[in-house]
């Protein structure tokens, strides 16, 4: 009978680190960092396209996350995605002249922003809470790019 109850427990301890094991898989696929809030601060930018970026996309500085996406939105006025960054306050606040792009990481590979820091001088603003990024780049689609390509031999052999 003791034997028995031994190896229960032995089986029962071994489904718990299984279990475990796999919510940590989960974890880690899931992209979780921490269950709390860190503070963060937001930045809006707007483009023309944004490719497939998607909601929870990092934001980089030189390869370095300092944020994710948090929101993208349709502007009903002028029709463009408008996209909110949720900055990390430990990187600090960035100036006005800064740049935001939609990058892909290797060729065809997922999509992130990554953002520039512009030049800081004594009449520069840092940009704050909810303010707009206004020199930004939108993603390049390859399917847009190939018709491109494909358009201009198309031409070329008109003449």
């Amino acid at each position: 009978m003791q034997q028995n109850r031994q190896l229960e427990l032995w089986v029962g301890s071994f489904i718990l680190a299984g279990i475990v094991a796999l919510l940590v898989l989960v974890f880690k696929v899931a992209d979780v960092k921490s269950f709390g809030n860190s503070e963060s601060y937001d930045l809006k930018a707007r483009f023309e396209n944004i490719g497939g970026l998607k909601v929870r996309s990092p934001v980089k500085v030189g390869g370095v996350t300092i944020g994710t996406v948090s929101n993208i939105s349709l502007d009903t006025e002028s029709y463009v995605p408008v996209v909110t960054l949720a900055i990390d306050k430990k990187y600090g606040y960035f100036p006005e002249t800064s740049s935001a792009a939609i990058l892909t990481s290797g060729l065809l590979g997922e999509q992130y922003l990554g953002l520039s820091p512009g030049f800081i001088d004594e009449g520069i603003v840092m940009l704050d809470d909810g303010d707009f990024i206004e020199d930004t780049k939108s993603a390049l689609v390859l399917e847009d790019m190939i018709g491109q390509v494909l358009y201009s031999i198309g031409n070329d052999g008109d003449k």
